[in-house]
């Protein structure tokens, strides 16, 4: 026996194979997808690996177009009553299996060599009679067949109607699994039903199945790793201004802005990269990216509304939503026109550091910051990309379609307690110029909460 697991994806053209084997392999580069039959010439393969080690072989083939023919050609040409292996060796032999039937010549030998096959059922497609024959042929392989149910997050597919005709055809092990919209857990069944009919293999695919639940793990971690990375340098930066230069103001607006839309941007590849996605496999209108960035502009009050954030909270300057300027309570605003243009934001308050801000208003000099709302809405887009990430299948050609998390703690109340603590350390952040405390064990402390925060568990009050 060797020591890799062998794989055959077979099944009828354009039933998403490849895309099955792109999920699976979470490589979205794998072979090719296109809306047509007969776009797999070839038997193309990939392996799954644990810590280094190959575990699994993968081989996607060309799509069966003619089984109905074949069985034709075997019923012409068997010497009995009944078809069996040598019936369809006999038929590998013949010039024809090289002519006419060169693709499935490629499927049937291609799981001939392998351990067991995956065949893939587009489960939106009605019952057909040449199904049945492809399963007839398939069978003369002598390999075990598992039907993989593919298409079924949607709400028009026939899988019941699948189901009772393969049990009618003595095929009762059968497992659905979407190649676009990704479910763990149905791959870890797709795994338990692998591991049902090749008991010598049990071990293999305990070890898969323990990988996949580790990744998925480290993922979401990572993920929101990132997240909070990109929160505490957008909460913590800070640029001094004049206060009474209200032309520099704008011009350090437009800079802040610009430093906070790079930043997010940022953690948007960093996020695709993760996730072994990348910004051409996202266009479409419906998704909240644009060949990789927001469709909805980060300081626009539309943004805030998509979100369900309020955008009144504060006074920006100049109506330059997102930005708020620390007047403190000495001082004045920067107009009555500022604070009726302004968008969201909440004014500094509390959470800066009163010492420190008394110094700049006594020179004359204030801070301009991101404001609440706006720190509220990085959180809730990205949390919300990571959960899309989360489900989708590298098998996937649609864009994204992300509905609005639940996250009414980011929407209303008080901010987590790491961002306001990371709102007392300008030093924290990778936005300001003469941050000295990017790799400070406090920030590193204050990540890992704000970390445990946006992936739903509690985490201590700073």
């Amino acid at each position: 026996m060797t020591s890799i697991l062998q794989v055959a994806v077979v099944g009828h053209t354009n039933t998403g194979k490849t895309s099955l084997l792109r999920t699976l392999s979470r490589d979205t580069e794998f072979g090719e997808v296109r809306d047509a039959p007969a776009t797999t010439r070839h038997v193309e393969g990939t392996q799954l690996l644990v810590d280094g080690t190959p575990l699994v072989a993968l081989y996607d083939t060309p799509g069966l177009e003619d089984a109905p023919s074949i069985m034709d050609w075997l019923e012409e040409n068997s010497g009995g009553r009944h078809l069996g292996t040598d019936d369809l060796e006999q038929f590998l032999q013949s010039p024809d299996a090289a002519g006419r039937f060169d693709q499935e010549s490629k499927v049937l030998r291609q799981l001939r060599a392998a351990h067991v096959g995956l065949y893939v059922i587009d489960a939106r497609e009605p019952v057909l009679g040449k199904y049945r024959d492809e399963l007839a042929v398939l069978g003369l392989c002598a390999r075990p067949l598992l039907p993989v149910l593919n298409f079924v997050a949607g709400p028009h597919n026939r899988a019941e109607e699948w189901r009772e005709a393969l049990s009618r055809l003595g095929l009762h092990a059968v497992i659905t699994f979407d190649s676009v919209v990704y479910d763990l857990q149905g791959e870890l069944r797709l795994h338990e039903k692998l591991r049902s009919l090749l008991d010598p293999w049990r071990e293999t695919l305990d070890r898969l199945m323990q990988a996949r639940e580790r990744e998925a793990h480290w993922l979401r971690q990572a993920a929101m790793d990132t997240v909070a990375d990109m929160l505490i340098d957008v909460a913590a930066c800070v640029m001094v201004v004049a206060g009474s230069d209200r032309e520099e103001t704008r011009r350090a607006t437009d800079i802040l802005q610009d430093r906070v839309r790079e930043r997010e941007q940022a953690c948007v590849d960093a996020l695709l990269n993760l996730f072994r996605f990348r910004p051409r496999d996202y266009l479409g209108e419906r998704l909240p990216l644009e060949d990789g960035q927001w469709g909805l502009d980060l300081f626009t009050p539309e943004a805030l509304r998509h979100h369900g954030l309020r955008t009144g909270e504060g006074a920006a300057v100049g109506g330059a939503v997102g930005m708020a300027v620390d007047v403190m309570a000495l001082g004045t605003t920067l107009g009555a026109g500022t604070a009726t243009g302004a968008a969201a934001g909440a004014l500094l308050g509390n959470t800066l550091n009163l010492g420190r801000r008394l110094i700049q208003r006594a020179r004359g000099r204030r801070e301009l910051r991101v404001n609440t709302s706006t720190l509220r809405l990085l959180a809730l887009r990205q949390r919300q990309l990571v959960e899309a990430l989360m489900h989708r299948g590298h098998g996937a050609e649609q864009a994204l379609q992300l509905d609005h998390p639940a996250d009414e703690t980011w929407r209303k109340g008080a901010l987590p307690g790491p961002i306001r603590k990371a709102r007392l350390h300008p030093e924290w952040s990778r936005l300001n110029p003469q941050a000295q405390a990017v790799e400070s064990r406090s920030r590193s402390q204050t990540l890992t909460q704000l970390a445990q925060v946006l992936n739903g568990q509690d985490a201590p009050e700073s």
